[in-house]
């Protein structure tokens, strides 16, 4: 389905059955709900569902009729696992350089969303990762659950947190964001609340009554309110948040001044030193995690991920851009898949294939734009804001 066609069905009253279509759209009182609907995908994003979202988002912002958004996906598994990587690798292998425009489609979509003038609230139930965290946090209002797992894990293919990851990880705390964005660490619901990438940590079961509540919920007074009314149960048990044991290992692992050499370093360090079977298990697994993927793209996540913190979102976008263009047509990305997603040896042969080989310059030069100012594909985000 191309971008120009709706999915709206009173706007294509020949449009397909609701099974088949990829993006679902519907309006309860005043409330558009968008459905990602690729359950068997874990609802991940192609570019057409990309397009279709820009589309659907657009009608939604000029329509009077419509007050907020909510976006969810479809299944009980997952909100949204990503971006469809595969595709954007089987182009880059052959040589297509439309991947780029799935890249610049996927990061407008974003950038629409987290300025959008209506409310917008994401159900971050089940599966959010990637490309559906680019989603999930643009929403004012970001609901999770028990099943929720949270994560940017693109180090894991030799890319880096994309989708306006160098901007949204940068509400917690540095060394939690160094950690999350270098290690690809999975995150609960409770922990997505504690370290502020959601809003509110909900009962899953609540949710399948929210819709009812969605119908009766007033206009009147502030619409942040009443929105947060319906999808917040009357008493709300946070669970325990995993990470919380873990904040002082954190902090002493990842501190910003701290090269991704020198954290290898401490981590194996404190494992030389027998630590009690839990503080193990955690030195064990980060190391494993951060030795198994591209040296290169640890560099440069961790210097993208600083620098993130003093851009603006215009400017982180284009920033990932360049580095995702010099990532899949210069760097590790194409293997990462391979090892990952494809041959699933979880071998990647990267190059280099050490944190050593790893030259300063070559760092630089993925951080430094592919494009003069002016000819960014990007070049245009963020002016309406001046």
């Amino acid at each position: 389905m191309s971008a120009s066609q709706s999915v709206v069905p009173e706007f294509m009253p020949e449009a397909p059955v609701e099974a088949e279509r990829e993006i679902l759209f519907r309006v309860v009182n005043r409330v558009a709900i968008i459905t990602l609907n690729r359950p068997a995908a874990l609802n991940a994003l192609s570019h057409a569902m990309i397009r279709e979202l820009a589309v659907l988002l657009e009608h939604c912002r000029h329509d009077d009729g419509i007050v907020a958004l909510v976006l969810k996906g479809a299944g009980n598994k997952g909100f949204c696992a990503g971006g469809d990587v595969r595709e954007v690798h089987r182009l880059a292998t052959n040589g297509d350089n439309r991947w780029l425009a799935f890249f610049v489609d996927e990061y407008r979509l974003d950038y629409a969303l987290h300025t959008f003038p209506k409310p917008v609230v994401a159900v971050l139930d089940g599966i959010a990762m990637g490309g559906g965290m680019g989603l999930g946090q643009a929403a004012r209002l970001r609901i999770v659950t028990e099943r929720s797992r949270i994560a940017m894990p693109e180090t894991r293919i030799g890319f880096v947190p994309d989708v306006g990851a160098t901007r949204f990880l940068s509400v917690m705390p540095v060394e939690f964001e160094l950690y999350v964005g270098l290690t690809g660490a999975t995150l609960s619901g409770a922990d997505a609340l504690r370290l502020q990438l959601a809003d509110l940590c909900v009962p899953a079961d609540w949710l399948a009554s929210s819709e009812e509540r969605l119908r009766r919920m007033s206009h009147d007074g502030d619409l942040m309110s009443a929105l947060r009314g319906v999808f917040e149960p009357p008493c709300n048990i946070v669970p325990h948040a995993a990470l919380a044991p873990l904040t002082q290992r954190v902090l002493r692992h990842f501190d910003r001044r701290s090269g991704v050499d020198r954290i290898m370093a401490t981590l194996r360090q404190d494992l030389e030193r027998d630590p009690p079977r839990e503080a193990r298990q955690w030195l064990q697994s980060t190391c494993d995690a951060l030795a198994a993927h591209s040296p290169t793209m640890l560099y440069v996540t961790r210097e993208a991920l600083l620098r993130g913190r003093q851009m603006t979102l215009a400017e982180c976008f284009r920033m990932e851009l360049g580095i995702v263009k010099r990532a899949i047509e210069e760097g590790d990305f194409c293997e990462g898949v391979r090892a990952q997603l494809i041959d699933k040896d979880r071998k990647g042969r990267w190059a280099p294939a050490t944190l050593a080989e790893v030259r300063p310059e070559r760092v630089r030069h993925f951080l430094t734009s592919p494009w003069k100012r002016e000819a960014h594909p990007l070049a245009d985000l963020g002016a309406e804001m001046k």
